[in-house]
């Protein structure tokens, strides 16, 4: 059942609970109707029919039952001085309708509706939150689509940037110039360093470079670019320029990856990302690729190929299904030794691969020639029905660990199903995020506004000053984007992360990790990827918010608390 919101009528979804609604108010305006006697001297009216009710409208809008108790939290008083007209007129939205039928109550009630989680874009799902505040949180390795940061303190500082401050900030980029700002700035819209850094966190590079399409996100984008200009949809030698381009780009990006001068990049195709990570990062000491979402298909090409890859949410849901079992399997031993033998009575072998495949008990009985046997392909979806109902999902992420990933980069650069074939995506290369430069690389910057706008707290309003940023935020961009928020906003602001969901899976943790790698030794191997120092401390971390990512992140007193 849809969850109650107030001035929402599903009754136009419901014709039938329209029905009974008037049948209920002509049963009760009858009595009433006959107990009324006429005026003197009036003539009998005809009885008519009751006046039509508008389906489409509000059914707290329905005429209150005479002697009904008026809800307090309902209660609208008319106007000081008002005319009579104008007190009817309130009186009419102070009448709430008793004849709406009464709902079962519902664990999934909306109690906070202006809550983030209530968000269209963001899946309802149990927040995670930490027992208390910390001074970091954990690296998100998703990618956002949209991030909106609210603040008591206004962000005037992020506006108008003069073109001295916006080249500046470009050159620190370029040059990874470190920037320490000091905990709370004074007078942030007077601080060029400020300034400059915004702009310095706002840089990102993309290949290819299309300026009429929207390159990012590529899952599920095709109204976006259908319609648009793709003059190598019908060109095959255009569309094999494009793909040798994209090639040497991504290879580029694997060199840079390799001599830990990027620290990640991504792979958006128009069916499944790819995340390149380096070693050091995620507790691990070697180069990492994760896939998602993956389908049988692409996974036996994989095989085929020789890459070895593991699938992580298979094999812990694997483990827990074993853990479990063996619990069951002491619970039965525990009651059978009560009941007797009773199970050797209830025990069955189970039938096993080879018994469904053998066939030989239908020679016995003569009909081997009537009976359609299942062919070998039918038998062998039959055993991986498990591994194709996973497809498309995030269980299906598939996780490439050493030197398996230069295997799979030769793959994906002769991989034909890496483009589409059809539709608005053809001949399209996937689309290369990285936070470095690379070659083929273009250089974009993220869009960002401030925006102000008045809440009413407290039967008074108060100015709400918000900042958006919009654009494929990596990793990187939001540790970036907070750490400046935290010194201009003096330790108080609150964030809604929108989040591309095919990437949220990326922040499964990974197997055989290696917690021993401490911050001096990734420092002294990660020294020129181009962050900052604290935002590689951040991403070394193991991930722990599993499938998640980070929906709603709020500072207060320079401390951190997020929901997921």
């Amino acid at each position: 059942a849809a969850p109650a919101v107030p001035g929402y009528s599903p009754g136009f979804k419901k014709p039938p609970a329209t029905l009974r609604l008037k049948r209920k108010r002509l049963r009760r305006s009858e009595p009433a109707a006959a107990a009324a006697p006429p005026p003197c001297g009036a003539a009998p009216r005809a009885p008519s029919a009751p006046a039509r009710r508008n389906p489409f409208s509000s059914l707290d809008n329905a005429p209150r039952a005479a002697g009904a108790p008026q809800p307090p939290e309902r209660a609208r008083r008319p106007p000081a001085g008002g005319s009579p007209s104008a007190a009817s007129f309130w009186q009419l939205l102070e009448a709430v309708g008793e004849d709406k039928p009464a709902r079962r109550a519902e664990p999934s009630e909306r109690s906070n509706i202006l809550t983030p989680a209530d968000d269209l874009h963001l899946p309802v799902a149990v927040p995670e939150v930490p027992p208390s505040p910390r001074h970091e949180f954990p690296a998100d390795w998703s990618i956002k689509t949209r991030l909106l940061f609210t603040s008591s303190q206004p962000f005037t500082w992020a506006e108008h940037l003069r073109a001295q401050e916006e080249a500046q900030g470009f050159a620190q980029h370029c040059r990874a110039t470190e920037t320490n700002l000091p905990q709370s700035v004074q007078e942030p819209k007077l601080s060029t360093e400020l300034r400059c850094a915004f702009q310095q966190s706002l840089v990102y590079w993309l290949h290819p470079s299309l300026p009429w399409l929207q390159l990012f996100p590529r899952i599920g984008a095709d109204r976006k670019i259908a319609g648009k200009a793709s003059p190598w949809s019908q060109d095959e030698a255009l569309q094999q320029v494009l793909m040798s381009d994209w090639s040497v780009s991504f290879t580029s990006l694997y060199n840079l990856l390799k001599a830990k001068l990027c620290p990640y990049f991504y792979v958006c195709t128009y069916q499944f990302t790819v995340l390149f990570r380096a070693a050091g990062l995620v507790g691990s000491d070697v180069i990492t690729a994760v896939i998602s979402p993956t389908t049988r298909g692409l996974r036996e090409a994989m095989r085929n190929e020789g890459i070895e890859f593991s699938l992580p949410l298979v094999e812990e849901c694997r483990t827990r299904k074993q853990k479990n079992s063996e619990v069951n399997l002491e619970t039965e031993v525990a009651n059978s030794l009560e009941v007797g033998d009773s199970m050797e009575d209830g025990e069955e072998p189970a039938l096993s691969d080879d018994d469904d495949e053998s066939f030989s008990w239908l020679e016995e009985m003569g009909v081997q020639d009537k009976v359609k046997k299942p062919d070998a392909i039918s038998i062998k979806l039959r055993k991986e029905k498990h591994e194709v109902q996973m497809d498309h999902k995030p269980e299906s992420l598939a996780l490439v660990k050493g030197t398996n990933t230069f295997t799979l980069l030769n793959f994906l650069i002769n991989c034909k199903s890496l483009v589409a074939a059809a539709g608005p995506q053809t001949g399209l290369p996937p689309t290369l995020l990285s936070p470095v430069a690379f070659r083929g690389g273009t250089m974009q910057t993220l869009k960002a506004r401030s925006i102000n706008a008045k809440a009413r707290v407290h039967l008074a309003y108060e100015d709400i000053f918000s900042l958006e940023i919009i654009g494929p935020v990596m990793p990187h961009s939001l540790h970036s984007l907070t750490m400046l928020l935290k010194s201009a906003q003096r330790g108080a602001f609150s964030a809604v992360l929108y989040t591309h969901e095919p990437t949220a899976v990326f922040n499964t943790g990974l197997d055989n990790t290696s917690p021993a790698l401490n911050k001096e030794t990734i420092r002294n191997d990660l020294p020129t990827c181009g962050l900052h120092p604290k935002t590689l401390d951040q991403l070394s971390q193991c991930p722990t918010l599993g499938k998640s990512s980070i929906r709603f992140l709020e500072m207060k007193d320079y401390a951190y608390t997020w929901k997921s």
